[in-house]
């Protein structure tokens, strides 16, 4: 089913959803307040919602499972139902959505969240120069608190945004700051994967973030980060038999850079076992034919970070020969790169690179596609996609609630389409985790957002005092 046409506009949902102004005031009063009432356990049905867009063809139509008109059942942390006039289960909070959209969270499976410490530096710089000037020297003077600082602003505005699952590929650091690292993504209240890099000879730190500080939280996992190269594929080996042993997927840069062929990273990644779905690829910009074939045929799983590329001046991603050659992507913010975390921002990058290089608005990314790749999509790339992605029931309840009703997004036309190409961070106003309410009003719940800047504020002004 697609929604080429204008969809009727009933009184009701003129009001909630174009007109926007009584429920998101009611929302908004609501919202915070609504949010710290919320008893543990609590059902929540989504009632009436406009639009739900399942990412699960099994229960609403076409390759996005779109549902008008329904309602999406919380409970247990999972999705319960979706469907057209649920029954609240006894007790449940029963929230009236009609004239939005309700969706999965959105996957982000690469980023930096650190970097948020030098966000719009060396602009003028490419990828080399970017590394040189600004990222080695920022990150050892980073100590363990304004590592908290500047992680928790990062992920606070990654889930602010809608992203309810974040891949972190975090550079190597001492264990008091991998902590304070932890504890920032954990207080955001996200769903995040922990992709440690170790140093030499201290590899069995690894193991011990991962044991004692990611394990016993609910919303944590992780995976090995490594950045391959053939000169030291020692280190790539031993990397990926721990990788095995913990059950962990790699995690590396691939041909971001057109000298990073000089490196020999597939030919590294070849040879030590490792090509394969437990290897995730990220920007994989300057791929050969042959190499996109050898990714394909080996269910290599890659991240698409267009913002990022261009950026830093790195190139497009041959996203149409790879999505040919079948291989599972999903979408990056990748960090300072970025500057900030707009995933609407990054579907229609990925979609407008695409169209301009090869004059055809009909090459993949299509719009539908690219709404895929930033839910299901991603979570089928990093292993994750039997707990998230879509609205399946059984699966976890990380759902996101958007306003169309706003000056940017209004008037309805062609809905799917207005998500990618009209849609912004404050049309999602409602964010749910877990079945847990994270933003609610156009607000995060339970943040005093001032106090998270100024700590930010405070730890980047200690950077730039730091010899």
């Amino acid at each position: 089913m697609t929604l080429q046409n204008p969809l009727r506009l009933n009184r009701r949902s003129l009001l909630a959803g174009a007109g926007g102004l009584s429920l998101a005031a009611v929302s908004k009063a609501a919202g915070p307040a609504a949010a710290v009432a919320e008893r543990p356990g609590q059902a929540t049905l989504l009632r009436g919602a406009a639009l739900v867009l399942t990412m699960d063809p099994h229960i609403g139509d076409g390759e996005l499972g779109l549902l008008k008109d329904a309602d999406v059942l919380l409970e247990h942390g999972r999705i319960a139902a979706v469907g057209r006039q649920l029954e609240a289960p006894r007790g449940a909070r029963v929230r009236d959505v009609s004239g939005r959209f309700v969706l999965p969270g959105f996957v982000d499976i690469h980023n930096h969240l650190w970097q948020s410490s030098i966000r719009g530096g060396c602009s003028d710089q490419d990828l080399v120069g970017w590394l040189k000037t600004c990222n080695l020297p920022t990150l050892p003077k980073i100590d363990p608190a304004g590592m908290y600082a500047f992680v928790h602003l990062a992920a606070l505005d990654a889930l602010q945004a809608g992203v309810t699952t974040l891949v972190d590929w975090v550079h190597a650091i001492p264990y008091a700051t991998s902590e304070h690292y932890v504890q920032a993504l954990d207080d955001a209240g996200l769903r995040f994967v922990y992709a440690m890099a170790s140093f030499k000879g201290a590899e069995e730190q690894v193991r011990t973030v991962k044991e004692r500080l990611l394990d016993p939280l609910p919303l944590a996992s992780a995976q090995i980060a490594v950045h391959a190269r053939r000169a030291s594929i020692d280190t790539l080996r031993a990397s990926w038999k721990q990788a095995q042993d913990l059950g962990l997927m790699l995690n590396s840069h691939v041909l971001e850079h057109r000298t990073d062929r000089d490196e020999e990273q597939i030919p590294a990644l070849r040879e030590i076992g490792a090509f394969g779905p437990g290897l995730l690829m990220n920007h994989a910009v300057h791929l050969s034919r042959e190499e996109i074939a050898l990714v394909g045929d080996h269910d290599v799983r890659v991240a698409h970070c267009p913002l990022s590329n261009m950026r830093l001046a790195s190139g497009v991603m041959p996203l149409p020969k790879l999505h040919e050659a079948g291989v599972k992507m999903g979408l990056g913010h990748d960090g300072g790169t970025n500057d900030t975390s707009d995933m609407f921002a990054l579907m229609k990058a990925a979609v407008g690179l695409q169209r301009a290089v090869h004059e055809d608005p009909k090459i993949h990314p299509t719009l539908p596609a690219v709404l895929r790749m930033g839910t299901l999509g991603g979570a089928e790339a990093i292993g994750m996609a039997d707990q998230v992605g879509s609205l399946t029931p059984g699966k976890r309840a990380d759902v996101l609630v958007l306003d169309p009703g706003t000056l940017n997004f209004a008037p309805r036309f062609d809905w799917t389409s207005q998500i990618v190409l009209n849609g912004q961070p404050h049309n999602v106003t409602d964010v749910y985790v877990d079945g847990r309410l994270r933003k609610t009003g156009g607000e995060l719940v339970g943040v005093d957002t001032e106090k998270v800047v100024l700590a930010a504020e405070r730890a980047a002004a200690r950077l730039t005092s730091a010899p």
